[in-house]
């Protein structure tokens, strides 16, 4: 009996030694390792997901996707009833013409620039009258002085020289006449232009107003705002949507990164530029790799609907988590990433 006993001691002795080492070492590997590496698995896939939002109201009249399908950015998506706004644009074109008409364009003349051009050319006639008005009673003054030296040295008769004071009076009242009327002219034309000033204000509001009718027609058409995936979609054919109404969400491709929240007690070491190696829960073994990209500038419940107050007073003091934004460098090998998706993120410090 001693001999067996003495036996079994002799192997379990070597068993325990050999466990006691695995162990050992296994356990100076893990401290090692954590001492290099700072962990969470407090993190998630994050990516780019834009809300398709109706621009204007209407009827659905086709829904030309599906959940989950690829799009094309620029793609149609929706298609709203357009009748309305056929008839907003149709009346907007037919405004901008009757002010066209008014003001007129670079190849045809409005009424308010003809009335513009009709008082120019009076006011070109006038001025002529002016110029001959002016020229007749220089004449005139000239007659009346020389009458009235011949008159002075009696070699004219006083009726003559009262036919001279009349013409060159007569002379006189024609000149001032002329010119009352140039200066109405030319208050004529002021108004002409200011009213080509209106017409031409009247016709770029009515330009405007088409290009906001067409503007509203093409909203009618809503597209994909990015390339991506069609993820949450919220309406069917016959609906009535509002302007501003999520109608679907799109995924976007432009790549996704994960967002790690560290323990505070855990960014000491924590810089940008580091290499980090992330498990994703989804795909078991598969282990990605990335680099700290940035830190937030404020803890997670900063952002918070009703942040708390963590104030050192406080009885209980709760640890405060910080978001870091890591890039992904190396992702699995046919297993996309995802936004939402959990994983366990390892960051070497060393």
């Amino acid at each position: 009996m001693a001999s067996e006993s003495n036996g079994k001691r002799k192997i379990i002795i070597p068993i325990v030694i050999v466990v006691a080492i695995i162990a050992a070492i296994w356990g100076f590997k893990t401290w090692s390792y954590s001492r290099a590496h700072e962990s969470t698995d407090d993190a998630q896939v994050d990516g780019h997901i834009i809300p398709v939002l109706a621009k204007v109201g209407g009827y659905v009249t086709s829904v030309s996707t599906d959940e989950n399908q690829h799009v094309n950015e620029g793609q149609v998506l929706v298609t709203l009833d357009d009748a309305e706004y056929r008839v907003k644009v149709e009346s907007a074109q037919a405004d901008l013409a009757a002010a066209q008409g008014v003001a007129g364009t670079r190849n045809t003349e409005g009424q308010a620039q003809g009335q513009v051009a009709t008082a120019s050319g009076q006011r070109s006639q006038l001025d002529a009258q002016v110029i001959a008005a002016q020229a007749a009673n220089t004449n005139a003054q000239a007659d009346l002085a020389r009458m009235q030296d011949l008159a002075a040295k009696q070699i004219v008769s006083k009726q003559q020289l009262d036919a001279a004071q009349a013409a060159a009076a007569s002379a006189q009242a024609q000149l001032l006449a002329a010119q009352r009327q140039v200066s109405t002219a030319g208050s004529q034309i002021s108004t002409a232009q200011a009213g080509v000033r209106i017409a031409e204000a009247r016709t770029s509001a009515a330009q405007a107003a088409l290009d906001n009718a067409k503007l509203q027609l093409s909203y009618t058409r809503i597209t994909a705002p990015a390339s991506g995936l069609v993820a949450r979609k919220q309406v069917e054919v016959g609906q009535l949507v509002s302007p501003g109404q999520p109608v679907m969400n799109i995924v976007a491709d432009t790549g996704v990164w994960v967002t790690a929240n560290f323990k505070e007690t855990q960014l000491n070491d924590i810089k940008v530029g580091q290499p980090v190696e992330f498990d994703v829960d989804a795909y078991g073994k598969c282990t990605a790799e990335g680099k700290v990209e940035s830190l937030s500038g404020a803890t997670g419940a900063k952002f918070a609907l009703l942040p708390p107050d963590n104030a050192t007073g406080n009885f209980t003091k709760v640890v405060q988590r910080v978001p870091i934004r890591i890039a992904v460098t190396k992702a699995c090998p046919n297993h996309p990433l995802r936004p939402g998706l959990s994983v366990d993120v390892h960051v070497s410090t060393r």
